[in-house]
């Protein structure tokens, strides 16, 4: 089946906020959205991954200004970090958007406008606390006496009265109800889900979409004395993003087809704006809507919340220079469900490490390679993979575990289950390390038993390949490097397709090369 036939998946990791360089937190998700897109395009689906940056509003020129920048000269240095920790990452997205590029602001207008057309945006005075950290007025019952933001707890939220052009969100309220009856499954996991239900269920009020006295920012055609709020404008950096480098900036041209999007991976903490008012902006603007919302959870360090103030922030930088992209990506999918909240422990990562990636599956590989090149001329097995008769009781289970991986862990990718699948594939290797102890393919080679040491290596070749190719979303440099010593190619570009989840890829009498450790144990001081 053609890559055109299957359903094009579209994409996106959060549009992250550039007052600061790029952190661990934005790091995660983007790694997560990076797995499930390596995966379809496994499958062989056309895929567009989207991220990129939040560029307005009152934080970013406030921090600009102390940093003695532009707003554009500081967003600028931002995004170039992004990039920077992107590719040190190895994340292979499609488009990266940003809410300054000059189409942005065309596609903005032109939503606006088809909203203001609904009867949808009024001016009225805004009155309330208004998070600048968030960007968002907080309604009362959201925060405690001294009015501390409940998100930033060190932001004190500020008290406006000032004119702004509102949205009528609360028009959308028996839509968006209906909306989340009829689509059970739009916002994951299901702990998300009943946070969302719980908010619509208060009763949703309209929200402000415009400020006054703010220049960095689209200012609203009809009324260039308003500058359209950030949440406005940044969701709809998602739609741009699908705009092909010569496209008029039209919505039409955005939307002819990655739209409606596949997925958005998101923070728990700003599910509400995709989930009810992203929702209900789309509704207005009689646009189709996305499939699936997927709120992820937040991270700690040793089990205590993150901050500058405690010092005990993750630099994602540092810890990639220190260990390499692929165990890195590794451990924050395996290790921690995705959709809960998940702790970083570095004795632990490197434990974790050590035991699934040196110790079980390069130990593997390493063992496999190193008997195949003694006891069978540096050459695979001489087995005939598709002949039943030549399975033995011995082999018979990793054989029929590897041949049936692939359908069990593709369930898992598409749940965004990555845990899951990385440990089914551990059981695999798991297995192949206890068929070596089980058959001892040295005494065999010992005892003359060519045909069955031939049948064990080729299993396990077979097997281990499988296994690593099963695990490229999450560790694609691994398994290219596992690839070529198998004899074969992995290009990272033009991967080999999902064919290769089937039994018996690896041609007998194939060329070895001599075996290096694809992963070397992390040797702690």
């Amino acid at each position: 089946m053609s890559s055109e036939s299957l359903k094009p998946i579209s994409l996106t990791t959060p549009l992250f906020y550039v007052n600061d360089r790029p952190h661990i937190g934005s790091a995660y998700p983007t790694i997560a959205a990076d797995a499930f897109a390596r995966f379809y395009r496994l499958k062989g689906h056309p895929v567009m991954f989207v991220t990129g940056t939040d560029e307005h509003g009152q934080k970013i020129q406030r921090t600009a200004e102390k940093n003695n920048l532009s707003p554009q000269e500081h967003c600028d240095r931002t995004v170039a970090e992004f990039y920077s920790l992107w590719e040190k990452l190895n994340i292979r997205f499609d488009r990266f958007t940003r809410t300054t590029a000059p189409k942005h602001q065309a596609i903005v207008n032109e939503f606006f406008q088809r909203v203001y057309e609904s009867g949808d945006i009024y001016l009225n005075q805004q009155q309330g606390w208004y998070c600048v950290a968030c960007e968002e007025f907080k309604e009362e019952r959201e925060l405690p006496p001294s009015h501390h933001c409940p998100i930033h707890t060190n932001v004190i939220c500020e008290w406006r009265d000032e004119p702004n052009y509102f949205f009528r969100l609360s028009k959308y309220q028996a839509h968006l109800e209906q909306f989340h009856a009829d689509h059970p499954q739009f916002i994951q996991p299901e702990s998300r889900r009943n946070e969302v239900l719980g908010f619509i269920k208060q009763g949703l009020q309209d929200f402000s979409i415009s400020r006054i006295n703010l220049d960095w920012g689209f200012p609203i055609p009809s009324d260039p004395n308003h500058t359209i709020y950030v949440w406005f404008d940044a969701l709809l950096g998602y739609v741009t993003a699908l705009l092909d480098p010569d496209d008029e900036p039209t919505l039409a041209n955005a939307i002819k087809k990655w739209y409606p999007f596949h997925l958005h991976i998101i923070g728990k903490d700003i599910l509400r704006f995709h989930a009810i008012y992203w929702l209900a902006m789309l509704m207005s603007a009689q646009l189709p809507l996305p499939e699936r919302v997927f709120g992820h959870g937040l991270l700690t360090k040793d089990g205590l919340k993150m901050g500058k103030t405690l010092g005990n922030t993750i630099d994602p930088y540092d810890l990639v220079d220190r260990y390499g992209a692929d165990p890195i990506r590794y451990y924050f999918l395996k290790e921690i469900e995705f959709g809960k909240d998940g702790d970083f422990n570095e004795d632990r990562f490197i434990s974790i490490i050590n035991a699934d990636l040196a110790n079980s599956l390069g130990n593997l590989l390493n063992r496999s390679l190193g008997m195949a090149n003694k006891y069978c001329q540096k050459l695979i097995p001489n087995y005939d993979p598709h002949d039943p008769s030549d399975v033995s009781e011995l082999t018979n289970p990793v054989v029929a575990q590897a041949q049936n991986l692939g359908d069990l862990v593709a369930a898992d990718y598409q749940n965004l289950n990555f845990r899951a699948a990385s440990e089914k594939v551990l059981e695999l290797i798991w297995n192949c390390n206890k068929l070596i102890d089980d058959t001892a393919p040295w005494k065999q080679f010992k005892a003359g038993n060519q045909k069955e040491v031939n049948e064990i290596l080729y299993v396990l070749l077979e097997s281990v390949r499988i296994a690593v190719y099963l695990l490229s979303p999450i560790m694609p440099q691994l398994s290219i490097n596992a690839y070529k010593q198998l004899g074969l190619e992995f290009n990272e570009t033009h991967p080999p397709d999902w064919s290769h989840t089937n039994w018996g890829i690896l041609r007998p009498d194939t060329q070895l090369s001599a075996p290096t450790p694809i992963f070397q144990r992390i040797e702690t001081k």
